[in-house]
């Protein structure tokens, strides 16, 4: 092999070159076998998205059509689903988990079908029940539903689905609603107003002239076995349950109490809030000796009060009542200790005038405000539960018997619906405004939300049917004392 002698020029040129080579080489065995560049990724802009909820609006465009479910959009007030259902539906409720409904229609069928924006003709099912059943209450935990029926005096369990009969458990007379702790609880309460009443509407047109009280009833879920019977007041129109399920508030229209079971010791509280006729204050301890009263403070105490409606709100630990016959609405103090004993400020109460005849009322999550439907001067009045004042009072359609709020973002949003009104109110709660109104087939019989709020998940439940102690409307022509003694759907005639 030969070679030529580079100069110096031509060595320190190739010097410089193998020494660049080397660089690169090292730079390249440094990062792996390719280079890597590093990536920052952007994140879309604009706001989060919702957490969903719909709500599920039972109407009927006449007593023999099909009645119509009808399924919108929270986030944008839309309707996303229709299905029709049976003929001329009475009574609505939806499961604990928000995503089943159920209805008792007028030719003696019960139908359930899912509430989603999938909803088809083809996913309602129909059962069809005895004959004489009389349902007038429907509930239905996380699996199964129950139904307070008048035919025999029973509670009807049923199962499956469709949902179909199972087996009757006998209660005293008049059974009106059954009420359970939060998805499947150790017991359920059946509550009767133990009067004999064949029409079902004595409460309803005359609360305080009835004779007797009513009766809670202890159903024990693994035995369907009846464990404890515990007295009411005159004529229990609602219950509520709190939302730890220590405690049930039963309000009796006809004397104006609201009965507390400790649904933990399935015994009466050793203290029981009273809307007092006096506006007599009477503080509510445990310490104190067994109290059956908790006067009213503020500056509009009714006479007669009526309470027909109930929210809980777990935020605050009150409760919220419609008072109908008073043209108020009460606020309660229910917290609890640490132990689960009833707290010192147990049964504090306050009451706020709001509208003519309030037939329900719903409380915003964060417990700031809330919202009465005024059923007779067609109106909602916004309430500040802080310093138990009116703030605003805004008109709607028709006579309002159903109010729900759904707090799911950063504002929350008013239902408002009426027996009357083929129109579902929508009022925004940052501005207190009516934003919209949905339109549906036929005049509303019901309103549900899946989902009250997007973090917790609490769906309203509980089903009312008018005419048992629930306030509702009807045409001057279904007024008379002959039409309602014939009709037990029938309701009193508004002021």
């Amino acid at each position: 092999m030969s070679f030529f002698p580079l100069s110096k020029g031509q060595a320190r040129a190739r010097l410089v070159q193998v020494s660049a080579a080397l660089a690169v080489a090292v730079l390249f065995a440094g990062c792996g076998a390719g280079y890597r560049p590093v990536v920052s990724p952007i994140n879309p802009s604009g706001p989060p998205s919702q957490p969903t909820a719909f709500l599920a609006v039972v109407s009927s465009p006449s007593p023999t059509a099909p009645g119509i479910i009808t399924v919108v959009d929270y986030s944008g007030d839309t309707v996303v689903a229709q299905a029709p259902i049976g003929p001329g539906p009475i009574s609505f409720t939806l499961d604990e988990t928000g995503s089943s409904g159920y209805t008792v229609n007028s030719d003696g069928t019960l139908t359930d079908f899912p509430v989603s924006p999938s909803l088809q003709a083809k996913n309602v099912q129909y059962t069809t029940l005895p004959t004489t059943a009389k349902l007038v209450n429907l509930f239905s935990p996380s699996a199964g539903l129950w139904a307070a029926d008048l035919d025999g005096n029973v509670i009807d369990v049923l199962s499956g689905f469709p949902a179909t009969f199972k087996l009757s458990i006998p209660t005293a007379i008049t059974p009106v609603m059954l009420i359970g702790p939060s998805l499947v609880g150790e017991r359920n309460y059946a509550i009767t107003q133990n009067i004999a009443d064949p029409s079902g509407v004595a409460c309803n047109t005359s609360p305080r002239t009835v004779s007797g009280v009513g009766e809670a009833e202890a159903i024990e879920v693994a035995s369907h076995t009846i464990s404890a019977r515990l007295p009411l007041g005159k004529c229990p129109v609602y219950a509520v349950y709190s939302s730890d399920n220590r405690r049930v508030f039963v309000l009796n229209r006809g004397d104006d109490t609201i009965t507390v079971i400790d649904s933990q010791n399935n015994t009466l509280d050793s203290c029981t809030p009273f809307i007092s006729q006096t506006g007599q204050t009477v503080n509510c301890h445990p310490s104190l000796p067994l109290s059956t009263s908790a006067g009213l403070t503020g500056a509009s105490v009714p006479a007669i009060a009526g309470p027909v409606y109930a929210e809980y709100n777990a935020t605050t630990s009150q409760l919220v009542v419609a008072d109908y016959d008073g043209n108020t609405i009460t606020v309660i103090d229910v917290s609890l200790d640490i132990y689960g004993n009833d707290s010192p400020t147990f049964g504090t109460t306050y009451t706020i005038p709001v509208g003519a005849n309030p037939a329900s009322v719903t409380a915003l999550i964060d417990g700031s405000r809330a919202y009465a439907a005024n059923q007779s001067d067609g109106t909602v009045t916004e309430v500040n539960l802080q310093s138990h004042t009116p703030i605003k009072t805004l008109p709607v359609n028709g006579h309002p018997r159903n109010v729900i709020s759904v707090q799911n973002s950063l504002y929350g949003k008013v239902y408002v619906a009426s027996p009357d009104s083929p129109y579902v109110t929508i009022i925004r709660t940052d501005q207190d405004i009516i934003d919209t109104t949905v339109l549906v087939q036929g005049n509303i019989v019901d309103i549900r939300t899946s989902n009250q709020n997007g973090s917790q998940g609490n769906a309203i439940v509980v089903s009312r049917k008018p005419g048992y102690g629930q306030p509702c409307y009807l045409p001057p022509t279904l007024l008379s004392p002959a039409a309602i003694a014939t009709n037990p759907s029938a309701c009193s005639k508004l002021p």
